[in-house]
């Protein structure tokens, strides 16, 4: 990803005191526990954008349809969604695709840091349900920018909208 703004508002989303939390699973400090937390904004908005790019028309209408649903969510927030992968039970579509994208994700951040991989799914566990969150957050923010019809069912291509919600798109 060209852009950090995604990988930032996951950390802010996270707190200081999850963070802390996944370094002490990482058995790492606070520095340790953000890359590896930004290793994992990044891994899942670029398997996002992966699966988009390289989807059957089938598959990216399935992930046209999730940053969709996930622009109308009933609540916001991560105390809406509960704690490790059981909170994501609610989160609809986008909450389905990432936990289907969660076990590659721990593997490639594992071998990107060198940290076991169970402890990286653990880690994990902590920050999906704030990356559901942050893209939640940003794709309502791109469906009601105070312009009728602009948002994730609006015009561009499906890389172009995952750009706008992810980072490295127009905004």
């Amino acid at each position: 990803m060209n852009d950090d703004s995604f990988q930032k508002d996951v950390l802010n989303e996270l707190g200081d005191d999850k963070l802390a939390e996944i370094a002490g699973l990482l058995g790492t400090d606070a520095a340790g526990a953000q890359s590896v937390v930004a290793s994992t904004a990044d891994a899942f908005a670029g398997g996002l954008t992966e699966k988009a790019e390289n989807a059957s028309p089938e598959e990216a209408e399935e992930v046209r349809a999730a940053l969709t649903e996930a622009a109308d969510p009933p609540l916001q927030g991560v105390a809406t969604l509960g704690g490790g992968l059981g909170g994501l039970l609610g989160g609809g579509m986008m909450a389905g695709m990432l936990g289907k994208m969660a076990k590659p994700v721990a593997s490639a951040v594992a071998k990107k840091t060198g940290l076991p991989e169970a402890s990286v799914t653990r880690a994990i566990e902590i920050a999906l349900p704030v990356v559901l969150a942050v893209v939640t957050k940003r794709a309502t923010e791109k469906r009601n920018p105070g312009a009728a019809g602009a948002g994730p069912g609006a015009g561009g291509g499906l890389g172009d909208l995952l750009g706008q919600v992810l980072g490295g798109g127009k905004k």
